[in-house]
């Protein structure tokens, strides 16, 4: 999982030819830590179909701010530039699988 931090948000975000899940966390979350390796897993089962990016929300409060993220882990997703969807917290790994393929096909 690649991190990013603002400087790089539209390169590899808002002008990805692939959707993005931006992974908005902190070292300090427990749950944080609990998604990650279950992020990891999706990240590799759907290389080419889905990007997956992370950005830790304490090292940029002001960028974190402007998504109006209030607690961690929050997960994006964007597609052709453009927000879809949001989910905050931790969810297994099927429940990650459904909101992202429901987000994908319904862009809500």
């Amino acid at each position: 999982m690649k991190q990013i931090d603002s400087t790089k948000f539209d390169l590899e975000v808002l002008h990805s030819e692939a959707p993005v899940l931006v992974d908005f966390y902190t070292e300090q979350c427990p749950p944080c830590r609990t998604i990650a390796p279950l992020i990891e897993e999706i990240e590799k089962e759907r290389a080419g179909s889905l990007k997956i990016v992370k950005i830790d929300a304490a090292a940029e409060p002001e960028f974190t701010a402007l998504f109006r993220i209030a607690s961690v882990p929050t997960l994006l997703l964007f597609r052709d530039g453009q927000r879809i969807a949001q989910l905050t917290g931790a969810r297994g790994k099927k429940e990650l699988q459904r909101w992202i393929d429901d987000s994908l096909r319904t862009g809500t």
